[in-house]
């Protein structure tokens, strides 16, 4: 399937972040049997998300995704670290962030929404409902909602989000 375009031409991508194999293959699985044509991005580890957002280093010609995916259980810089980065810096605030995560700690759903995550969910259980969360994700973040237009303030190589 052609990756979807967006209303300027671009192709629609989701960035996800998540180090667990079995998790990141379910979830694509997800996207994809339920014929979202997003171009998904995995990415292992809160470094290598913020290096992608801030377009450093081997990602330095990354494109900005329209949805971040995000596990707060992460190697190297855990989630919420991730979260407040992303939030922190104009080129990458704009992009609406889900935690998708294990955690129902009340303390983790507090701390993601101050860091100004869209929305905090838990990973749902069997495939049948990571296709009905992947359906109603799509459906809302890149088809109803509307976003503003992807920006590229950051040149390549640009501002490292710390």
């Amino acid at each position: 399937m052609n990756p979807m375009l967006d209303a300027n031409g671009a192709v629609q991508r989701i960035l996800l972040v998540e180090d667990n194999p079995a998790d990141a293959d379910l979830t694509q699985v997800a996207f994809e049997t339920v014929g979202t044509p997003a171009e998904i991005n995995v990415l292992v580890n809160g470094e290598e998300a913020i290096n992608y957002l801030s377009r450093h280093g081997a990602y330095h010609d990354a494109v900005a995704p329209q949805l971040v995916l995000l596990d707060l259980n992460l190697p190297r810089v855990g989630g919420l670290e991730v979260l407040a980065a992303i939030k922190s810096l104009q080129s990458t605030r704009h992009i609406p962030v889900v935690v998708l995560t294990s955690s129902e700690s009340g303390d983790d759903i507090i701390k993601s929404y101050q860091l100004g995550a869209n929305c905090y969910l838990t990973k749902p259980f069997g495939l049948n409902a990571y296709r009905d969360m992947a359906r109603r994700l799509y459906e809302f973040w890149l088809q109803l909602a509307k976003l503003p237009p992807s920006s590229d303030e950051s040149p390549p190589g640009g501002t490292l989000i710390q």
